[in-house]
């Protein structure tokens, strides 16, 4: 009896040591210490205003953290809830927007596009229209070039910035375009990709992407501090640097008088969100643990192509970028728009999500790349989770229990 409850001790003990030990607030605190100093010698090192650092840990507990400066002339100090542009991140929404009605059977991922737009007037235009399929839209291997890029699309952006942009005005400035590669037979990232998926979205719910995503994952996920970038003004949203002379707008700060200097609404669903840095690593974590969509899906979501625009053995599967990293393999998706860059990433052996804004979009002047920032924050999460279980448990027999 006595040694049932001595054994019963340890595994009381081992559960608080190992599994939600008893001094949680302690632990979070002294992590949150270790990646201040993290944050704070990769600002030194750098050039960039300042960034957010959003953390969610295997028990869903969270946290964000922030850098440098929100405004560098005024040297405003950066909040860890200020909202910055996210980028492409937020094609990941229009993916889960997709994914859930695919499981309803509104959408199949294997249906040709020209079954839901083929009726459009441009559609024969499009690069290999009659054979992309939707699947093919949202792993980048449609032969859809990017629009965004494009010369007369910036002086066109530029010249009208007031201007609120139709999907349809998108998509014409790649019509009757060769495409680079057939429908299946190459991989090239591109916005206009996401663009048609968006439409196709609209198409089968007779909604507005934004009300659709919104009802669907916005608000059930409770992911308060997102909201859509469908303005000039957007609430919350802290200066951008693009640097001098950039192509969107040609201006270093990306907000004056309180409007941006172009219209960030032309991103729709190649994109589209203002987030901040803990929304985002809340809903990396949701999206990779079969929360956002149906997790039988997910086997297909991560079935991903080779991606080497994304780096040496990186992947793209459906609206995710598989990486494997230092820290092991991550699922996420990076985000550039003009004064603002993005990154978030969830490590599925660790089940942690963490997710970094910067308000530049100036790469140089990060000094390392953001997707390294985030390996080396799981490396200190990691590492004070080593140290919590390290600790040994000694029984009466005087043996040390082992996680």
């Amino acid at each position: 009896m006595r040694r049932t409850i001595l054994l019963l001790i340890v595994c009381l003990l081992a559960t608080n040591v190992f599994g939600q030990p008893p001094s949680v607030a302690t632990d979070t605190n002294a992590l949150k210490q270790q990646l201040r100093i993290k944050l704070d010698e990769w600002h030194k090192a750098g050039k960039f205003p300042g960034a957010t650092l959003g953390v969610v840990l295997a028990n869903g507990d969270s946290f964000s953290l922030a850098v440098g400066y929100s405004d560098a002339p005024s040297k405003t100090p950066m909040k860890p809830n200020d909202r910055m542009l996210a980028g492409s991140v937020g094609k990941t929404f229009a993916a889960a927007t997709a994914l859930q009605l695919v499981k309803e059977g509104k959408i199949g991922l294997d249906d040709k596009v020209e079954k839901y737009l083929g009726g459009e007037p441009w559609f024969s235009r499009l690069p290999n229209a009659k054979d992309i399929t939707v699947r093919q839209l949202m792993n980048h291997t449609s032969g859809l070039v990017r629009y965004e890029f494009k010369d007369k699309f910036t002086r066109d952006l530029t010249a009208n910035p007031e201007k609120r942009w139709q999907p349809a005005e998108l998509l014409a400035y790649l019509l009757d375009e060769k495409a680079p590669f057939a429908a299946g037979q190459g991989w090239d990232y591109s916005d206009t990709n996401y663009i048609v998926l968006g439409m196709i979205i609209e198409k089968v719910t007779r909604k507005k992407f934004y009300d659709e995503a919104n009802r669907r994952l916005i608000k059930p996920l409770k992911l308060t501090n997102t909201i859509p970038q469908d303005g000039l003004r957007l609430a919350g949203v802290v200066q951008g640097y693009a640097g001098p002379n950039n192509p969107f707008g040609g201006k270093d700060e990306m907000i004056q008088a309180g409007k941006f200097i172009i219209n960030p609404q032309f991103e729709w669903t190649g994109g589209g969100y203002v987030s901040t840095a803990e929304d985002l690593a809340h809903w990396a974590k949701m999206i990779y643990e079969g929360r956002a969509y149906s997790a039988d899906l997910l086997p297909q979501v991560l079935d991903g192509v080779p991606a080497p625009m994304l780096g040496k053995e990186t992947r793209y599967g459906l609206g995710v970028i598989i990486r494997e990293t230092a820290a092991g393999t991550s699922y996420g998706h990076s985000g550039f728009f003009p004064g603002y860059m993005t990154d978030m990433m969830y490590f599925p052996e660790q089940k942690i999500a963490v997710a970094v804004q910067v308000n530049t979009s100036v790469p140089r002047d990060l000094g390392k790349p953001l997707s390294r920032v985030l390996w080396e924050v799981l490396e200190v999460v990691r590492g004070t989770a080593g140290q919590r279980a390290s600790i040994e448990v000694k029984t009466e027999f005087g043996e040390a229990f082992e996680p």
